[in-house]
């Protein structure tokens, strides 16, 4: 990674280390996200239940998420545990590592299309961009792809700001959450086929990415597509207002629901 953070973790936050030493009762680890920072985990906290030999969990060299447990500020002492960190937690940080490490490959480019040194170019970015309300470089150009932030605004020289804004264009997509809906639809009018129909046209106009398909035993589903669960679900109450208002006026029984 190009920038190492300064100072020492906060509680309870996950990092990213690699094994350094294995001792009978504990594992030392370099804290790869800050500048030369080790841990130490206590054997109780390399997994659950009884341990015979530490060495089955663990490796010199392996990289591991762990969860920073407690910090000595005076002393340095940074303990850390790899047991109370689930599945879910090791993929959102893995995730996380890995859009920054695309953030940098970003300045890379640019920094060799304009003939500067690497490390010199992240950090007069970093300095310009990164404030307490980013993680990290990344965030920042997810905005720059979405055409949410000029990046000469802040200060960063014309150039360089337009060969990032290509690359972040081309190589972080925007994020998008799906969501399903399923209606459940009866009607015994003769014309109950065309009233479903018109109604689940009805449904299908209120965004040009909405199809509405059959399931079966009078079941219709779709799904949406959206930046976010509010945009999704925003969209998801249209289709389904635009669709039970229909029915309604038809004397025709609709309902709906949210699958999972």
């Amino acid at each position: 990674m190009l920038r190492k953070k300064q100072g020492l973790p906060q509680e309870d936050e996950f990092v990213l280390c690699k094994v350094t030493n294995i001792h009978y009762h504990s594992v030392f680890a370099k804290l790869e996200e800050y500048d030369n920072k080790t841990g130490m985990i206590h054997i109780s906290e390399v997994s659950p239940g009884r341990i015979r030999n530490i060495r089955d969990y663990v490796k010199e060299g392996k990289v591991v998420i762990c969860k920073v447990l407690k910090i000595d500020k005076q002393k340095g002492h940074i303990d850390l545990s790899l047991r109370r960190v689930n599945e879910a937690q090791k993929r959102i940080k893995l995730n996380l590592i890995k859009q920054e490490q695309l953030a940098e490959s970003i300045v890379k480019q640019v920094a060799k299309k304009h003939k500067k040194d690497v490390l010199k170019l992240y950090d007069e970015l970093a300095k310009k961009l990164i404030t307490e309300e980013y993680e990290g470089l990344y965030e920042v150009l997810e905005e720059v792809s979405l055409d949410d932030r000029d990046l000469t605004k802040d200060g960063i020289d014309k150039k360089i700001a337009k060969d990032i804004d290509e690359l972040a264009k081309q190589r972080i997509k925007p994020p998008e959450v799906e969501i399903k809906g399923e209606f459940t639809i009866q009607t015994y009018e003769s014309n109950g086929i065309d009233v479903i129909k018109k109604a689940l046209e009805k449904g299908e106009k209120e965004h040009e990415d909405i199809v509405i398909n059959y399931k079966g035993a009078g079941r219709y589903g779709f799904s949406v597509k959206a930046m976010d669960y509010k945009e999704a679900e925003g969209i998801m109450d249209d289709v389904k207002s635009a669709v039970l208002k229909y029915l309604e006026s038809h004397k025709a029984e609709g309902s709906f629901a949210k699958v999972e």
